[in-house]
């Protein structure tokens, strides 16, 4: 097992109570599907858990809900909280709005709470300065540049954490620049991310431009080079769980979630989401009175929640099917990058001594 969360790599703090799993606050499991998850008390994410290394925290986990008299539920899910603390989530047989409210609702409810918080410190924190500026004697006009320069400061730092490369399934890495559309593909997923990206290749061109994947604005051998990208079905995955959250940042209330829900359902189910979604861009467009055709920040917001939430059950019905390799793959991107972000608060000198003691 890992310490630390997939999604936001913070760590996933410790318990005592289940000996077969001592990482996480919050677990949550369904017997009868064999899931374990780690919920991110950071981020309310959930992180699936290595097949090999589930069943008996599993068991452990209900025979400590069992032994519990402090419990929460419903006639499918119930929440217990053990004497270290520990919270665990007990899945039964729920309908997927049901499941939906308890896996997702902490998650968007807290980026709300977060997003009016920032939004009212950024009202009243514009408002201290043109008072200030006005007391002065400096013009409105003045401060205009002075906002604007914030403003974009503000929109950098939100997208900074996609702000990473990519593998591209044709080989090759691209950094995404640019908002993610939608579109249809006649390959058997039915649908693709069409994004802008940027990449640098200091020697020959590593990648293979079949299929229409790539497609060049400009090229030039050992520079940069700029142009479009399409992933199609999976391949997009990686991508979207990174953008999802940035796009949804706003969060939303829980009758959007559950509309949301009910856009999987019409679609038929996860693994059908994005295919139906690329069908209904046209529908979406006629609706939207700003934003460019299949972008994903103008699609409407519980389209945005559900697909979200579509990628998340569709990768761990994916990674369920190919079980330790995919799941070990992410838990190691998430531990190294939280490596590094540990080291860089560091002086070299103590990570040197570090180093030292770890020898033989």
């Amino acid at each position: 097992m890992y310490s630390t969360c997939i999604h936001c790599r913070k760590s996933l703090g410790a318990n005592e109570a289940i000996e077969a799993l001592p990482i996480g606050r919050r677990i949550a499991f369904d017997a009868r599907h064999g899931r374990l998850w780690v919920v991110c008390r950071g981020c309310e994410r959930w992180n699936l858990t290595p097949f090999d290394e589930r069943w008996e925290a599993i068991e452990q986990s209900e025979r400590a809900f069992r032994e519990t008299r402090v419990r929460v539920s419903t006639d499918h899910i119930g929440l217990a909280r053990l004497a270290d603390g520990t919270e665990l989530v007990r899945i039964g047989e729920p309908q997927r709005p049901e499941f939906a409210a308890w896996r997702y609702g902490d998650q968007f409810g807290r980026r709300r709470v977060k997003a009016i918080a920032t939004g009212f410190g950024v009202t009243a924190a514009a408002g201290l300065i043109v008072s200030g500026a006005v007391a002065s004697g400096i013009g409105l006009a003045a401060l205009a540049p002075l906002m604007h320069v914030a403003n974009m400061i503000s929109l950098l730092s939100a997208a900074g954490m996609a702000q990473k490369p990519i593998d591209h399934p044709d080989g090759g890495r691209f950094m995404p620049i640019g908002n993610p559309r939608i579109v249809p593909s006649d390959r058997a997923a039915g649908w693709a991310i069409d994004i802008g990206y940027a990449a640098h290749y200091r020697g020959p061109d590593p990648t293979v431009r079949n299929g229409g994947y790539w497609t060049m604005a400009r090229k030039q051998e050992g520079k940069n080079e700029i142009g479009r990208v399409q992933l199609h079905g999976a391949d997009a995955v990686p991508l979207l769980r990174r953008l999802m959250p940035l796009i949804n940042r706003g969060g939303a209330r829980r009758t959007v979630i559950t509309d949301g829900v009910a856009l999987i359902e019409q679609a038929g189910g996860p693994e059908r989401f994005g295919k139906w979604a690329a069908g209904m861009r046209r529908e979406w467009a006629a609706r939207s009175t700003f934003g460019d055709t299949g972008d994903l920040s103008a699609i409407p917001v519980a389209a945005r929640l559900a697909f979200e939430m579509a990628i998340n059950e569709d990768a761990e019905r994916v990674a369920l099917e190919g079980e330790r390799a995919l799941l070990e793959r992410a838990w190691a991107e998430a531990e190294g990058i939280a490596q590094i972000a540990d080291a860089l608060l560091l002086p070299e000198s103590v990570t040197e001594q570090f180093d030292r003691l770890k020898k033989p």
